[in-house]
């Protein structure tokens, strides 16, 4: 059989540019040569795209992009072209792609953007299509969604910059403190901030909106999270699911990749009702967000045995250490057949 070319996209210009440049060494590494070209294209943190060839070793520590090999590219939005444009010099080649593999977390990269350029270019690529992208990224109609679906959500307010300070914090108030202060699309929790009173709240909505132009402020959820990830089109699968420990305040950005305080459990820390519920919860999610090829779908767990829906990543951290993989891993997969497994979605999804 011939082999297939698969387009590994890395970086990106959002704040969590680093993320994903461990999570693609780590996919880079598992995918099979024997079966796959691997056609290498990052992108940098002011938003060129340069095909690269050198190790897996410089994307991690972020030397990639100074690399002789680099050489500006772009994938054609024709349909007839349907791969990668090389720019050489006063030429350009074009390499023709079976499928793109985006290893891109937040802006830009799991937020609908690069998913529109790719069903523009008629390209089959790993994950969520472009309006389930966009619609998970954005907290405020994510939640709207689900709740019409008939599962919780926390109560909450989404404001934008031009509304009335003064307003906004009397409406925040009445769903009581603590609460949280979230840009509406962004992910790996930047920009969020758990408040305790009106001077945090001001602060925190300052904070949120550096990152985005709408902020949603969110009730506290008194109960611990829980995951799944689920890997699937139409019939999809859900690995084992995990539990998140915390001893902070919140998961933040630098809880979540360094673990210092907080504790994954896996399998989580539940009777087998409650897993099949919150299973039953997550297909539903995936499901009413148009999801397809793998997400992981986060939720939260109350001690009256509630279940209320946090957020969906569509491009969750992928290097051998992340919480969606290892769910995955648990049940019986190995690395290396999760991603064959979401190659062979995106192809069947074309």
């Amino acid at each position: 059989m011939q082999k297939k070319s698969i387009a590994v996209l890395f970086g990106g210009c959002s704040g969590e540019y680093n993320v994903s440049l461990s999570s693609a060494a780590s996919v880079i590494e598992n995918l099979d040569t024997e079966k796959y070209n691997l056609v290498l294209i990052g992108i940098t943190q002011q938003g060129s795209w340069l095909r690269y060839s050198g190790t897996v070793e410089d994307i991690r520590n972020d030397r990639w992009h100074l690399h002789p090999s680099c050489i500006p590219s772009f994938f054609s939005p024709s349909r007839e072209v349907r791969g990668l444009i090389e720019l050489v010099h006063t030429e350009y080649h074009v390499t023709p792609i079976d499928v793109v593999f985006p290893v891109l977390h937040g802006k830009y990269g799991e937020d609908g953007t690069l998913q529109g350029l790719l069903e523009l270019s008629g390209i089959p690529f790993v994950g969520c299509g472009m309006l389930s992208s966009a619609l998970c990224m954005d907290k405020e109609l994510a939640h709207k969604l689900v709740q019409a679906a008939g599962i919780d959500t926390p109560c909450s307010l989404t404001i934008h910059r031009s509304e009335r300070m003064e307003e906004v914090l009397s409406e925040a108030e009445a769903l009581g403190f603590p609460l949280f202060v979230k840009p509406a699309r962004s992910g790996s929790s930047l920009g969020i901030s758990k408040v305790n009173n009106r001077q945090e709240l001001i602060t925190g909505i300052e904070h949120a909106f550096i990152h985005d132009s709408k902020v949603v402020i969110e009730q506290n959820i008194n109960g611990f999270e829980v995951g799944c990830a689920v890997l699937g089109n139409s019939d999809p699968i859900i690995g084992m699911i995990d539990e998140i420990e915390l001893q902070g305040h919140f998961f933040d950005f630098s809880e979540k990749y360094s673990l210092i305080s907080s504790k994954i459990h896996l399998p989580a820390r539940i009777d087998e009702d409650t897993a099949t519920k919150v299973k039953e919860s997550a297909l539903t999610i995936y499901k009413t967000l148009g999801c397809r090829g793998f997400a992981r779908v986060d939720m939260f767990l109350t001690a009256d045995g509630r279940i209320v829906f946090n957020e969906v990543n569509t491009i969750p951290g992928f290097t051998s250490n992340s919480r969606y993989p290892n769910m995955l891993q648990a049940s019986g997969m190995t690395y290396a057949n999760i991603l064959n497994q979401l190659i062979e979605l995106a192809i069947d999804e074309n």
